[in-house]
């Protein structure tokens, strides 16, 4: 079941939020089975300040598509470097309403411990849906790392302020490495296995290309970078919104 907390109206109200959550995240292993992975990803259109969430849920191992989900909704909060998740949670909490299969793991596009709060988005979404989480960044957002080989499978501990909070990782051989951290309810170690299960052919992981593809046709993740022109939008209700579903392989689509 879905959690949710106030979405906060200030960087202030936002902070207050990740010091209390970030000591529900779970940094151990408690994968068991594994059947379906999901990505998750959102785009904007920054004309109308919409955000477009969408969900795919994929086979596992094989990574066959099972289902997806695109919800539209008010963009929730401005984009502020360290709080990305108050900006797209929200609307990714909507469209996994909207998937009738569950998954057992979720590869985000972004960070998890890898934060200067150690609540990253993936941490965040993590605690708030009780599934594990894993945070699969292409750029790093803070720590430092030495060198990583260039053969796939290579990689080295992200290291902030003398703690582990991830790891640079080469999914393909001669590829730049991304960004993988815990989320919630795995270990590192586990996260960079998934990982690399999940990205059989290019340097991201299928997840993320799948959901990446229906989030694009907005803006892409340049929406990312769009800063808000003004309170007013921060304030904009995320409920009633009208969804229709169709087939487990169509879109869910307002």
């Amino acid at each position: 079941m879905l959690q949710r907390h106030p979405w906060p109206q200030t960087i202030e109200e936002a902070i207050a939020i990740q010091e209390q959550l970030r000591s529900s995240v779970i940094t151990e292993n408690q994968l068991l089975t594994v059947r379906y992975v999901a990505g998750v990803d959102v785009g904007y259109d920054s004309i109308d300040d919409v955000s477009r969430a969408a969900v795919t849920i994929l086979s596992f191992p094989d990574l066959k598509l099972q289902q997806q989900a695109v919800v539209r909704s008010p963009t929730a909060f401005p984009y502020v470097p360290g709080f990305l998740s108050f900006r797209e949670v929200p609307a990714v909490l909507d469209a996994l309403e909207n998937i009738s299969l569950r998954p057992d793991l979720i590869l985000c596009d972004g960070q998890g411990l890898a934060h200067p709060r150690r609540f990253g988005l993936a941490c965040h979404l993590g605690v708030l849906t009780g599934i594990a989480t894993i945070g699969v960044a292409k750029t790093r957002f803070m720590g430092e790392h030495s060198e990583v080989g260039l053969d796939l499978g290579s990689w080295q501990p992200l290291l902030h302020e003398g703690s582990t909070v991830g790891a640079a990782l080469r999914t393909q051989t001669g590829v730049k490495p991304i960004y993988v951290s815990i989320g919630h309810k795995v270990n590192l170690i586990s996260a960079i296995e998934y990982v690399l299960l999940c990205t059989p052919r290019y340097r991201l992981p299928e997840t993320t290309r799948s959901a990446d593809h229906l989030t694009s046709p907005i803006t892409g993740k340049p929406g990312r970078q769009q800063k808000m022109k003004s309170k007013k939008t921060k304030k904009t209700s995320l409920f009633g919104l009208l969804i229709f579903e169709v087939s487990p392989l169509s879109q869910k689509i307002l």
